[in-house]
């Protein structure tokens, strides 16, 4: 394994705890909720705050034990580290900055600049390199950024958000770029695109815990949290089952394909619910009268969220809202198919 860690460590009034590992060269994306302590565990893996408890070994060096008082300084870690606000040195060009890490591991001054050269190529900002920072948009900065992070040809990689920055075709050209980088890569997003792009395995954190972890199809199948399924644009919903039928805690029963007993987790494509203006009569097994909660205009499609007695979200054409009148507080019937509901055990 590449990374090891077993952490119990502390910002201020807030903890984590967290144990996982990653194989060498494989990317693991840290997801949550604003809060959930996903930089805090990411700068423990850097160095930059002390582990209390467990231990962290990075690429087979053993780097943080407090039960052996080892702690590694994060500049002889074998890492590197980008955040969204990039940090670089105001006072140096672009190129410099770039090649400021290759420098301090030892090359010459030719050397260092023929690597940051390649690297500001790279991702695209070879015409940028006599500039200073000051002169770069945010997203150019976020790539200088990106471009000094792994001119250091680390052996790990740590990632926070490092994409924010960028426009939607800049993203997709980095993400393929990431992709390529011969380190192991552990990678802080909010996006549910890189996580299908770029990870091979996905780490769910709450409230300085990892709540959920498994590949990202793994996941998406079997979302355990709210915030999970609302990533991964499933409709997550709980209750008890009694053979195919399910009271939702929310007092409608819907029924499945899958007998169960006991409480359960009921997810469903947003895509699989159909919306009417009057109750319909189709072969779907389950049918309910609800209210618009809000209406949400995402690109070409829109998202519907309706209230109880089955909150969840919709997605419908710009057309099928004006031909159903749909707006805030207007009501409608929804039909879901028994075969599109998956039931789990809670």
């Amino acid at each position: 394994m590449s990374i090891y860690a077993d952490i119990h460590a502390s910002a201020g009034d807030f903890s984590i705890r967290a144990t996982f590992d990653a194989p060498t060269g494989s990317c693991t994306a840290i997801v949550g909720p604003n809060g959930a302590g996903k930089t805090t565990l990411v700068h423990a893996l850097a160095g930059l705050i002390p582990v209390q408890q467990g231990s962290v070994m990075l690429a087979g060096q053993l780097v943080d034990d407090p039960a052996q008082r080892i702690h590694v300084p994060s500049d002889r870690r074998p890492i590197a580290l980008h955040s969204q606000h990039n940090l670089l040195f105001p006072h140096l060009s672009v190129v410099d900055n770039v090649a400021f890490g290759p420098r301090c591991s030892g090359l010459s001054t030719r050397s260092a600049h023929q690597r940051a050269e390649e690297w500001l190529h790279k991702v695209g900002l070879a015409h940028l390199a006599g500039l200073r920072p000051a002169e770069l948009s945010g997203g150019q900065a976020q790539r200088v950024g990106l471009a000094r992070a792994a001119a250091c040809q680390p052996k790990v990689l740590l990632l926070d958000e490092s994409l924010a920055s960028l426009d939607a075709e800049t993203r997709t050209d980095v993400r393929h770029l990431l992709a390529d980088i011969p380190a192991t890569r552990v990678l802080i997003t909010h996006d549910p695109v890189e996580t299908r792009v770029l990870a091979d395995q996905l780490l769910v954190m709450e409230d300085g815990r990892i709540v959920q972890s498994g590949t990202p199809d793994e996941v998406a199948a079997d979302p355990r949290t709210p915030w999970t399924a609302g990533l991964l644009d499933v409709n997550l919903l709980t209750g008890l089952a009694n053979g195919t039928r399910v009271a939702l805690d929310y007092g409608l029963t819907l029924t499945s394909a899958t007998p169960m007993t006991g409480p359960v987790l009921v997810t469903f494509s947003p895509a699989a619910v159909t919306l009417s203006t009057a109750e319909p009569h189709t072969s779907a097994r389950n049918t309910w009268e609800a209210e618009v909660a809000r209406i949400q205009p995402e690109g070409d499609r829109v998202r519907v969220l309706l209230g109880s007695p089955a909150p969840c979200h919709v997605w419908v054409t710009p057309q099928a809202v004006g031909e159903l009148g749909l707006s805030a507080g207007s009501r409608c019937w929804a039909a879901l198919k028994a075969t599109e509901l998956t039931v789990r055990d809670a």
